[in-house]
């Protein structure tokens, strides 16, 4: 069996890549990745040390996919500019369209003519802003809590599924816009050229590997800054720290793709909502206390009740569609998360330290 994973420096690349080795050894797993993000770079022994062979690549740019050696049996679209602030202010929003736009374009045509199937990793943010805050929701000591009457349509307790609204409620952020946009064309590639093609919708996934910043990756630089010292702050919603969100570790998402490639066949475009579910998330009150717990450290967090345009104060993933049809469940919960990402950062700390302070 041969792999391709777009993104496959990345964090999440190097999660799939190394558990398609470690569990597949046998197969060709080959990570392709332009090594633009900072600290991506430091993946290539790990990579290498896999097993995984590194091509280095753009996805923007057309010819330097159709320059990959062979076919593959299926490719994992793993690639992205991951903020959701990205281009927004004054800034361009020119790399996110480039990259989460027109390069699954890219990515769709080349494994159209030359992969089995492609599994394509979409995100929860092509929700608009405006429904996921019409979420009715109390405040607890330690986080926001969902109401039980007057929720809008595919939203319950569990979470937010497949269900709730995509359009005519409002924007969602150029990352969460060019996601949504790709999501369109993949269905339109399944049913077209009757491509094997699933969409993964993921939450928040964190886990240690990730190079976090304050606007993508939080939960690893949350850990990150008890540890090596630094600025916190709780940001928006009051600043307070009870926005929740569900987190999902990478070994939970590799579970679910090994039990959809069996299937990849059968499927056209086919949308899943993947997340930690109620009982991996938590609130930023709550995940401050996890790491001082873990890191045995405490910091003052600081407070900004400023609400940015592009935030939402709750997020998590009702998975039941998911779980009835692949029989998965997220297995990791957040204080595993927190555990991991601690001694990934203790291990590494000489090399890690100066991209986290």
């Amino acid at each position: 069996m041969k792999v391709l994973i777009s993104g496959g420096a990345g964090f999440v690349g190097v999660w799939l890549c190394r558990l398609f080795k470690q569990q597949y050894p046998d197969w060709q797993v080959t990570a392709f990745d332009n090594l633009r993000r900072r600290g991506s770079e430091l993946n290539l022994p790990v990579l290498r040390d896999a097993g995984v062979q590194f091509l280095h690549g753009d996805i923007r740019n057309r010819g330097d996919l159709t320059d990959l050696p062979g076919g593959y049996d299926f490719m994992v679209e793993a690639s992205a500019e991951p903020s959701v602030h990205a281009g927004t202010g004054s800034g361009s929003p020119k790399y996110v369209l480039d990259t989460n736009l027109v390069g699954t374009l890219n990515c769709l045509e080349f494994a159209r003519l030359r992969c089995g199937g492609i599994i394509f990793l979409s995100t929860s943010r092509v929700y608009s802003i405006s429904a996921l805050r019409n979420i009715r929701l109390s405040e607890t000591a330690t986080r926001l809590v969902p109401e039980q009457q007057k929720q809008p349509h595919g939203f319950s307790s569990a979470g937010i599924s497949e269900r709730f609204p995509i359009v005519g409620s409002g924007f969602r952020s150029f990352y969460g816009t060019s996601k949504l946009a790709s999501e369109l064309f993949l269905e339109e590639y399944g049913a077209n050229y009757d491509y094997p093609a699933v969409i993964n919708r993921c939450g928040v996934i964190a886990g240690a590997g990730q190079f976090g910043k304050t606007d993508q990756g939080v939960f690893t630089l949350w850990v990150a800054r008890h540890m090596f010292g630094g600025e916190l702050s709780y940001t928006g919603f009051g600043g307070k720290g009870k926005q929740v969100r569900d987190l999902l570790h990478p070994k939970d998402l590799f579970e679910l793709i090994k039990r959809q490639l069996p299937m990849l066949d059968k499927l056209r475009g086919d949308v899943f909502c993947i997340g930690g579910g109620l009982e991996g998330s938590v609130s930023l009150h709550e995940y401050t206390q996890l790491c001082r717990d873990v890191t045995g450290r405490e910091i003052v967090i600081g407070s900004t009740p400023t609400t940015a345009d592009v935030d939402v104060p709750y997020y998590v993933t009702d998975y039941a569609k998911a779980r009835d049809a692949f029989s998965w469940e997220p297995a990791i919960r957040p204080r595993k998360i927190v555990e991991d990402i601690h001694s990934w950062l203790t291990a590494n700390s000489r090399q890690l330290r100066p991209l986290f302070t």
